[in-house]
């Protein structure tokens, strides 16, 4: 049931710095990990807070996915930031219909309130008047996130992008029909 305190709106490339506001806090328990094409769960604790690892070329992507004619959403709860979807315009795969959710993040306490949903339904709309056939997404491998994707109607990727794949190996490659 979607929240009706929650507005989305487009993002302005001069307003992606305010992934800032998101919090990214999660414990995880259990990551998946692709075994001779199968999605296995393994325990793996994971107590993470913050951007690890996120740099200025994480944010010159986000800029990036908007010059190529992509698009990026807000969802906000009056002025706070609450989710962001980052849709990259750049068409991959070898029949160059696919699009790529670069970047999809709802913060800590609003999570399972439909705002992740409602993103990917703006970011799948978009898609498809870009003309893409499939919807791409390098997914972080924990099992609430792949559950989520799946969810959504992903599934692993009928073609993993090599490009993607050397940036995020770890990662659960993963595309859906559009």
């Amino acid at each position: 049931m979607p929240n009706p305190t929650i507005e989305y709106r487009a993002l302005a490339a001069s307003e992606l710095d305010r992934v800032d506001e998101i919090d990214r806090s999660e414990v995880i328990h259990q990551n998946y990990r692709l075994r001779d094409g199968d999605l296995v769960a393994e325990d793996d604790y994971w107590d993470g807070h913050g951007w690890p690892g996120w740099t200025d070329d994480n944010r010159t992507r986000m800029r990036r996915c908007l010059e190529n004619g992509g698009s990026a959403w807000g969802a906000f709860e009056g002025q706070r930031l609450v989710g962001i979807a980052v849709l990259d315009g750049l068409r991959i795969g070898s029949a160059l219909d696919c699009l790529d959710l670069y970047f999809l993040h709802v913060t800590n306490g609003y999570r399972g309130s439909g705002i992740g949903h409602q993103l990917v339904r703006l970011a799948v709309t978009r898609a498809r008047e870009l003309g893409a056939r499939r919807l791409y997404v390098s997914a972080t491998p924990s099992v609430n996130t792949v559950s989520f994707y799946r969810r959504q109607g992903f599934d692993l990727a009928s073609e993993v992008d090599p490009e993607l794949y050397e940036l995020e190996p770890e990662d659960i490659h993963m595309d859906m029909p559009l």
